[in-house]
């Protein structure tokens, strides 16, 4: 073997380990990314903005942020709860968008429960959303799937547009069932 030939195995077998790695460590990134905290400016912006809302100083939220819309910025999923935001069949969930220093509602979805999933599948360019629906008269608790109809998501997940999932759809939760919702006003 020469010299040249040699070297070039040499490069095609450490150009091999290092796609590898890239491949092994890509998703181990990716989900830190996920998880990684939101930045304290974002928190604080989408808290002022859900103030302007709510001025029950009970409330408390889970929110989740994810770019849904593919754009680099992230939206917000944000769960309320509090007496004027839950009933028999669950709370509020508010999808919303980063408007310049402030937020913009997208959807406000009633009657939901955690877990909140973000799907694989997308529509009109905006990733579905899967929320928990039970109570209020549904015995048999299903996720329903909420698609984005190129200007909202469905304000009910009980009723179509929004539909029932079968099996398990793949997706990220967002909100799981046992997050700790945090007050929305300090004391």
């Amino acid at each position: 073997m020469t010299d040249n030939a040699l070297r070039c195995l040499i490069a095609a077998q450490a150009a091999a380990i290092c796609l590898a790695l890239l491949v092994a460590i890509s998703p181990a990134k990716a989900q830190a990314q996920r998880e990684a905290a939101p930045p304290p400016a974002l928190v604080e912006s989408l808290k002022r903005f859900l103030q302007t809302w709510d001025h029950n100083k009970t409330t408390r939220y889970v929110a989740a942020f994810r770019d849904l819309n593919e754009d680099g910025i992230p939206e917000a999923i944000v769960y309320l709860v509090g007496p004027e935001w839950c009933g028999s069949g669950g709370c509020n969930m508010l999808i919303l968008t980063q408007d310049r220093s402030s937020w913009r509602i997208v959807t406000k979805v009633t009657i939901t429960q955690p877990p909140i999933r973000v799907l694989r599948s997308a529509s009109n360019g905006w990733r579905s959303i899967g929320v928990w629906v039970q109570g209020g008269g549904i015995r048999r608790g299903y996720e329903a799937e909420l698609r984005f109809d190129g200007h909202t998501y469905p304000r009910n997940p009980t009723v179509p547009p929004s539909r029932r999932l079968e099996g398990k759809a793949a997706g990220e939760v967002v909100i799981p069932s046992e997050q700790q919702a945090v007050p929305l006003y300090d004391d």
